[in-house]
């Protein structure tokens, strides 16, 4: 009888000490909102707001002051997020590229998760723009959509019985669509908002703020509801709660530009006491100034899970025991968003922000259709096209001219007085571009090729564009690096030096010596690539001669491209865009062009526009 007894004991104890070890293990409940920069929160100064939830998770928490996305858009930094590698390290950086990753070597952080005893569970996006996995694989549950095909159902039951949990609930209500459509009779007045610097002051412009004050209004709300019912259920005390935003935004020239309006997001995490261990600071209620990148998070949240930490992961750990140093820098990128071109970098400490533009002759405000259902588009482009608009307001809308770009974010977040030639900045300005270089090649920054060049490189080889960039034989990222920079320079002095590049066994290199002979308008480097191998060196050469006199030269080869549907199709409908009322010598042929099954549908949206802007004038 006393050795049943012992036994029984023995089980009893045992049990007990896996509850207990199961309650010490935090739960965690993301709280994920879209596209609202930190302007459109209370708590972060902008005193119109209405967001008393998030605000008042401040006070109860940890508000961080310096926490930026990686890209300023959804599927490339949730690639990041979902991951913890950099999107532009594994070529899913493009906006809805999907790419492959070599999904036996890098998994998803739920998987770790699960093996440390997580039960996961997500509300309801995805957008990782990863191929090859679905999206919903790594996780045990997704919220399903509820009658309106927006707000996710929340299981509360389950994730009480499945402690400890991982639960990510994320929120539409703020996302871009929301700033769209109809702007009037909105509960904001708009006579209230406070514009940014370069927007013009018009009826649409304030009413659309006004609009999107309301959309954030309602997040909150769901915010709130969210933490209620943590609390109603007694999951409060042992739930770490973080909010913030997928990237910035959402009004024009805030999402998808690399600016502080695009990226800078607000973040908070409230930690029950019994977890005081990982406060980032003695008091709750504080502000932390610690630079804290997206790419840092997954390989936090794993460490305070104590989950397995992968060696591949990129970023720094922010919280608990395995802290680790804060970096010096967060670095940030732009790629193709919907179906205009783009290539930007971005370095970012607390005072300022360097931007490098790879793409200095496209316009920083591109028309994208998306972007175009929104009032305020119309308005401003409107307002420019009138002659209205001061010079800051209207340059968005022309090629950008700048290669580099330099803002002081203590004194100018709205990133408009561009200090790139002020000589005092010149030591900060030099330290920046050589801390991009480091950071490039540490990552394996995988854009150093247009889209399409990468996309054929590593589907000629048969690997993924994250294992292509590591073989220096197939990439070589030193060497386009130094291609780019020379192409940048816009010196005459190199003239000699790209035209032999042209020669370059190295399609990458070839690209950027004829990015840089356009830039000198240089016509002898046109007619010697025309007919390259690269079709996006051709492009290039082709657009060159356009702009030089040799016009039939030009077009006759984009023509011929339109027709064969080059691989660089895209591209081209945008350097159409670009180029002006040039643009009508190749109308007739996108026109015959059938696009309607094109991946992502993005050339068939630069087709429909034209269509609808010059075709039919």
């Amino acid at each position: 009888m006393k050795y049943y007894i012992l036994i029984l004991i023995s089980i009893v104890c045992l049990t007990g000490c896996k509850e207990k070890q199961s309650v010490e293990r935090p739960n965690i409940l993301w709280l994920t909102s879209e596209d609202n920069n930190i302007d459109w929160v209370g708590c972060y100064g902008n005193k119109y707001a209405e967001t008393p939830n998030i605000d008042a998770l401040a006070e109860q928490g940890f508000r961080y002051t310096h926490c930026y996305a990686n890209a300023p858009v959804c599927a490339a930094s949730r690639s990041t997020w979902i991951t913890g590698v950099n999107a532009l390290s594994m070529g899913t950086h493009p906006m809805r590229s999907r790419n492959d990753i070599p999904h036996d070597i890098i998994k998803y952080y739920p998987d770790y998760l699960k093996e440390a005893g997580y039960y996961v569970s997500n509300g309801m996006k995805t957008d990782y723009n990863i191929g090859g996995r679905p999206d919903d694989d790594c996780w045990d549950a997704s919220d399903k959509k509820v009658s309106n095909g927006e707000v996710s159902s929340v299981d509360w039951e389950t994730l009480g019985n499945q402690q400890p949990f991982f639960k990510i609930i994320n929120f539409f209500e703020s996302h871009e669509s929301r700033a769209q459509g109809d702007v009037e009779n909105t509960i904001h007045n708009p006579n209230d908002v406070n514009l940014h610097t370069y927007h013009p002051d018009v009826p649409d412009m304030r009413k659309t703020y006004a609009k999107y004050h309301d959309a954030v209004k309602r997040m909150d709300t769901g915010v709130g509801e969210a933490l209620k019912k943590l609390e109603e259920l007694g999951l409060a005390d042992n739930t770490i709660v973080i909010y913030n935003s997928d990237h910035g935004g959402v009004l024009p020239r805030s999402k998808r530009f690399l600016f502080a309006s695009g990226i800078h997001s607000p973040l908070i995490i409230r930690i029950p006491e019994k977890y005081k261990s990982l406060y980032p600071e003695k008091e709750v209620g504080t502000i932390v100034d610690r630079l804290v990148s997206f790419v840092d998070m997954p390989k936090t949240w794993l460490s305070i899970t104590d989950a397995p930490v992968p060696d591949y992961m990129q970023g720094n750990i922010f919280l608990g025991k395995n802290t680790e140093p804060e970096q010096k820098y967060h670095f940030a990128f732009r790629g193709r968003m919907d179906e205009g071109n783009e290539n930007a970098r971005a370095v970012y400490d607390k005072e300022f922000v360097y931007i490098r533009n790879y793409m200095p002759y496209a316009p920083w405000l591109q028309h994208l259709q998306f972007l175009w259902k929104m009032k305020a588009s119309v308005a401003w482009e409107n307002y420019v096209n009138d002659g209205k608009a001061t010079t800051e307001q209207a340059k968005y809308f022309y090629p950008k001219t700048y290669t580099e770009e330099f803002y002081s974010l203590k004194d100018d977040w709205d990133n408009t007085n561009n200090l790139i030639e002020d000589d005092k900045y010149a030591e900060k300005i030099a330290a920046r571009r050589e801390a991009l270089r480091a950071w490039q090649l540490k990552i394996h920054d995988a854009a150093l090729l247009p889209e399409s060049e990468m996309i054929k490189r590593a589907k000629d080889n048969g690997i993924t564009i994250y294992e292509m960039v590591r073989n220096p034989k197939l990439y070589d990222l030193p060497a386009l690096l130094d291609a780019a920079d020379l192409a940048l320079e816009k010196n005459e002095k190199n003239i000699d030096t790209l035209r032999n590049m042209l020669d370059n066994e190295d399609s990458g290199i070839r690209y950027w010596a004829m990015v840089g002979c356009f830039l000198l308008n240089d016509e002898v480097a046109g007619l010697k690539a025309i007919n390259d191998d690269s079709d996006e060196v051709r492009v290039m050469a082709a657009w060159t001669l356009i702009k030089n006199g040799k016009r039939d030269y030009g077009f006759n080869c984009l023509n011929d491209m339109l027709k064969e549907h080059s691989y660089a199709t895209l591209k081209i409908l945008n350097v159409m865009e670009w180029m002006g009322e040039d643009r009508e010598n190749l109308m007739n042929t996108v026109k015959k062009m059938d696009l309607s099954g094109t991946e992502n549908g993005y050339e068939l949206r630069r087709k429909e526009y034209f269509e609808k802007a010059y075709m039919d004038n």
